[in-house]
């Protein structure tokens, strides 16, 4: 067998339909801040790509903004929109926590929410840290480590009866699972490219019409003034190109992946009776498994799992040459070593029943 790739939670395989209109693109070279034709060649695609993509989040054009990625998108919306305090909570993604370190250091406050021990927010403990001078509260969609999805509607309206701008970081939601910025009722939204199976190197900001938000990269005047640098238009058709696929074939893949998880499982359970499954069964990702068994030393499962051919993680990727315990799974009252050794299996539209099988049996056969 071929090597098995299950760390789809990291990074995604680029469908070929997208490096073929990425490829298609970059012979078309022209600026599109120019006013030639070539330039104006260039700001047609890039604006049907914004149409596509806004199309997919159910949003206005003009409320899309494109930037480098998650962590851009998501230093974004925390640092030009917080401006006293900002509420998020224990279990985001880096980007936003280094972002909230970065406001505390120049004086702002920051409250940490507490989560349950399968990661959701409660609503009332959002109520609780609320006060009048709370600017923004940062809550992710689906976490990217243990997978739960937060009822980031509920906690949306609970921020905006108070009088805060809502940002959630979509990253790993966007292209896996239905996203309707309207239905959510948030005010911005990170996504990004490579994680629905698009290049690297490219996401964006919903920035709903309206909300205040200063620029983080000064320049010229590229997406309506709010992050100057010229646009990576190939990148960009992209990355339109992948969500359009990930959005007309959801139902199916999403099946799929959610089908291959509940056999993941079922084969762990089998081979592993005392397996800890972290996060919220009900509520989660279709597509991300993260278990911990009783003395498996996790880097060392890793090393050999890649050695026989398996690709996956023991987080996120952002972290994993901290090789410290997981602050997902410390704040979901995991114990050291659990947070320490846990494994994430993340399944994507490329998988196979037989891979999920291999991986059971490959993992069986480190642990015995």
């Amino acid at each position: 067998m071929a090597r098995v790739y299950l760390d789809n939670a990291a990074t995604t395989k680029i469908r070929p339909e997208v490096l073929d209109a990425m490829t298609n693109a970059y012979s078309e070279y022209g600026n599109p801040s120019s006013v030639y034709r070539e330039g104006q060649h260039a700001k047609k695609a890039l604006e049907e790509a914004r149409d596509t993509i806004a199309s997919c989040l159910n949003c206005d054009p003009a409320e899309i903004l494109f930037t480098s990625g998650g962590t851009e998108s998501d230093n974004i919306a925390i640092k030009c929109t917080g401006r006293s305090h900002v509420i998020t909570t224990k279990i985001e993604h880096p980007a936003v926590l280094k972002s909230c370190e970065m406001l505390e250091k120049h004086g702002l406050k920051v409250t940490y929410l507490p989560v349950d021990n399968t990661g959701i927010v409660s609503t009332d403990s959002l109520e609780k840290a609320l006060v009048t001078d709370t600017s923004l509260v940062s809550i992710m969609l689906a976490n990217n480590e243990i997978g739960t999805i937060e009822p980031i509607r509920d906690l949306c309206s609970i921020a905006h009866e108070h009088g805060a701008l809502f940002h959630t970081d979509a990253v790993q939601a966007v292209g896996s699972m239905p996203v309707d910025v309207k239905e959510l009722g948030v005010d911005l939204l990170s996504f990004s490219a490579h994680k629905f199976y698009g290049p690297k190197g490219i996401g964006g900001l919903y920035v709903k019409k309206g909300t205040p938000l200063s620029s983080l990269i000064n320049g010229g005047s590229q997406e309506f003034h709010k992050r100057a640098g010229t646009e990576n238009v190939p990148a960009i058709i992209g990355m339109a190109e992948a969500l359009k696929i990930a959005c007309a074939e959801m139902n199916e893949i999403s099946s799929k992946i959610r089908s291959l998880r509940n056999i993941l499982m079922k084969e762990l359970r089998e081979k592993f009776p005392q397996v800890l499954f972290h996060g919220n069964d009900s509520s989660t990702h279709p597509g991300i498994v993260n278990f911990y068994v009783p003395g498996m030393d996790g880097e060392k499962t890793l090393l050999l799992l890649d050695v026989k051919g398996f690709a996956c993680s023991g987080g996120a990727a952002c972290s994993s040459k901290d090789n410290a315990e997981s602050h997902v799974l410390t704040a979901i009252g995991a114990t050291k070593e659990e947070a320490k050794n846990s494994l994430r299996v993340s399944i994507g539209a490329y998988n196979t029943e037989e891979e999920i099988l291999a991986f059971a049996d490959a993992l069986k056969g480190i642990l015995n």
